[in-house]
Formats: structure tokens, sequence, C-alpha cells
């Protein structure tokens, strides 16, 4: 039997050591491991604010929603990886974190364009005939004397619209408005019956077509949006902040480690070897729902650990007295885990409570502490609850582990 749980412990721990060797490399790679927030890998953090547009009374929450939807079209066709979008619909206000990007200009002008296409009738230019819920896609090109333009696809019905109105109006000049604001107006040469149309409007580079394509892909926005607040933060203040808070972890978790194994021998190191299955779990967790890790992430990641350490030490406070009050090793273990968990998961739960509330009532960097800190919490619960009573039954039956002394009693 003692042979048996020693070959279970030895196990266990090459089974770890495995695992916290091959996770190295995927949780820290810069393209597939756990996203950094902007505060860590620096870039541009925007404010945008959500106002009614023209003839429209309100911003409701589902203007907010779909406003949300097409800022988020946008910023992937700025080829930003991991972007942090959040919806503050009291304040109706959109909070954008771009962490990488380090092009504010190019941010605000793409975020902050409401992009309304309109196609006016040539008879009554006041008059809209077509609208970019018309169209079905855009692409930035060149014309045939080297313009450059953005040429847009209509939808089946939008192409009838337009088949329709160029077979009546030829001849005459078709004004297209982007914003409020005249692009062009080409003159009708010939009923287009193929559904694509032509903009050019003075457009300096590909990429300034581009931009109009791509904001024209992702739709209009419902609402006014104007930026409220940016601000760049760079990548060498990060790393900066991020290096002074893995010292002041690697340091804390250390003193944690050093004490438990001092003050409670046996128990302790088992704590301590449970906190590492413990610090996986909660970086699998974050990498598999690619939750954006942040300063404040850290923060309670490192309060979580010292969350499941308090866990330890009340169960093992509990086992001392077991043991004392003339308990055998197995049955002092037992019991300790036993009368321990309700006060444990009393206090477990009326902090999940406030991280909840803080992740469903909050946004950015404050919910991201909230994010990391209810994943540990839960992890600990697991860790404590399942693992470490298992490991401290293994060891509790090796031979010469029944000495009390080595459990602090």
């Amino acid at each position: 039997m003692r042979r048996g749980n020693l070959l279970k412990l030895f196990a266990l721990i090459v089974i770890v050591a495995v695992l916290v060797t091959l996770s190295i490399n995927p949780l820290r790679n810069p393209k597939t491991g756990i996203p950094l927030g902007l505060d860590i890998r620096g870039g541009v953090h925007l404010v945008e604010q959500a106002s009614p547009g023209p003839g429209q009374g309100t911003v409701t929450n589902q203007d907010m929603d779909q406003a949300k939807t097409v800022v988020e079209k946008r910023v992937n066709a700025l080829g930003v990886s991991e972007p942090n979008i959040q919806v503050d619909y009291v304040k109706k206000r959109i909070y954008v974190d771009l962490a990488g990007f380090d092009k504010p200009d190019d941010a605000i002008r793409v975020l902050s364009t409401t992009a309304m296409l309109t196609f006016r009738d040539p008879n009554d230019e006041s008059k809209v005939v077509l609208t970019g819920s018309d169209l079905k896609d855009a692409r930035a090109g060149q014309d045939q004397y080297g313009q450059y333009v953005v040429d847009v696809t209509f939808t089946p019905e939008g192409a009838k619209k337009f088949a329709d109105i160029t077979s009546k109006n030829v001849g005459k000049p078709m004004a297209i408005y982007l914003d409020n604001t005249r692009q062009t107006a080409p003159t009708i040469q010939t009923a287009i019956t193929n559904g694509q149309a032509e903009i050019s409007g003075g457009y300096r580079s590909l990429k300034d077509a581009a931009e109009v394509a791509n904001m024209l892909r992702s739709g209009a926005l419902p609402v006014s949006l104007k930026i409220e607040e940016y601000h760049t933060v760079g990548a060498t203040l990060g790393t900066d902040s991020l290096m002074k808070s893995l010292d002041a972890a690697a340091w804390g978790i250390l003193l944690v480690f050093l004490f438990m194994v001092l003050w409670y021998r046996v128990p302790g190191l088992v704590a301590d070897f449970s906190l590492v299955v413990y610090a996986l779990i909660v970086l699998w967790v974050l990498w598999s729902f690619r939750a954006v890790l942040t300063l404040p992430g850290i923060a309670g990641f490192i309060l979580s650990i010292g969350m499941a350490v308090d866990f330890n030490i009340i169960i093992y406070e509990r086992l001392k007295e077991e043991l004392r009050a003339g308990k055998s090793l197995r049955a002092g273990i037992d019991h300790a885990f036993n009368r321990a968990f309700v006060t444990v998961i009393d206090a477990h739960v009326t902090t999940s409570i406030a991280a909840v509330t803080l992740i469903f009532f909050t946004t950015g960097p404050v919910q991201g502490f909230a994010v990391t800190l209810l994943i540990g919490i839960l992890a600990s619960l697991f860790t404590a609850i399942t693992f470490t009573r298992y490991v401290l039954r293994t060891v509790a039956g090796l031979k010469g582990q029944q000495n009390l002394k080595l459990y602090g009693a």
C-alpha cells in the first residue's frame, strides 16, 4: 500500500513537471499565447461618445450593440489582433483598446466616421435613391486612368434599383455622397445592369481608398460617435510595468511558499505543490477563453493565489485541532476538509458575487481584474477540494510520514 502511494506521488510530480514544461512556450507565444492588454503591450485607447444621428430621437441599447458591431468590423480591417471593445449602455460610450497598435490618427479617422453612403436622384440631388444598405461589397482599386477608386457591388435588390435609375437617366450626372460630403458625380453613359459602380473621391493613395471601402463594407454607424478621449501607451512603459509586476509577484509567491513549508511542514509542501497546479489551471483557462491579460488582471491573479493559500491555511489549522483531539492522521485529514469546507465556501461565494458584479457593471481594466479573480476563485476551490486532499492523503500513507510533528501538531 505504501509502495503504491509512493508510486502515485512520484507519477503526480512527474506529470505536473511535464505539464509545466510543455506550457511555457504555448502560453508565452506572442501570437498564440495569452493575449496581453494595452497596458502591457502598448497601443491606443479610445473612448467614443454616442449621440443621436440626424432625425434620431434617442440612442437605444440596440443602437449601441449595432455600433459596437460596426466598430469591431472596422478594427479587424485595421489588422489589430485581439482588440478589446466594451460598451457602457448607461453613459452611451464605447471603449476601444487596440493593443500593439501605434497609429492613433488612423484609428480616430476610421472609427469616428459615420460612413453613410448615399446615391442621389439625378433630377433632384436632395432625394436619396440608394444607400449603403444596398451594398454587398466594396473594394479599393484603380480606374483606367490610374486614379484610386472604390468599386462597389450592390445587393440583388440594390442592383435592380441602380439599373432602373441609370436606364431612366442616361446622360445625366448622379451625385454620390459620403456623410453628406459630395464625393463624385459621374455622368450616366448607359444603363448599368451588372450591379456595380465606381466611386472616385479624389483619394490620394490606395490606403485612403481602402479605408473608405472598409467603412462601407462594415456598414454605416447607426449613431454619431465622437472621440471623447484617446491616449497611447508606449510598449516600453508597458514592458517595464509588466516586469515590475512579475518581480513583485515572484517575491510574493516565494515568501508564501516558504511560510507554508516552515509553518505547516508537510501540508505546507503539499499546498505549494497544489498552487503550481492551480496556476496552470488559471493560465490555461485564460488562454482558452482568449481573455486579455492586463496589469490589473495580474493583480487579480495574485490576489486569487492569496485566497487559495488562505483556503489551505483554514484546512490545516482545522487539521491541527483534529490531531490534537486524538484523531488518526487519515481521519483528521478527512474531518479537517469536511469541516473547513463550509467556512471556506461562504468566503469564496461572497467574493465571487463581487467579482461577477464587477464583470457585468464595469469595463476595461477593472473588468479584467474581476475576470481573473473569478477564474482564480473557482480554480482554488477545485484544487483544494480535489487535488490537495488527494495528495495529502497519499503523502499520509507513506512510510515515516505518520509523525504528527510533520503536520504541525
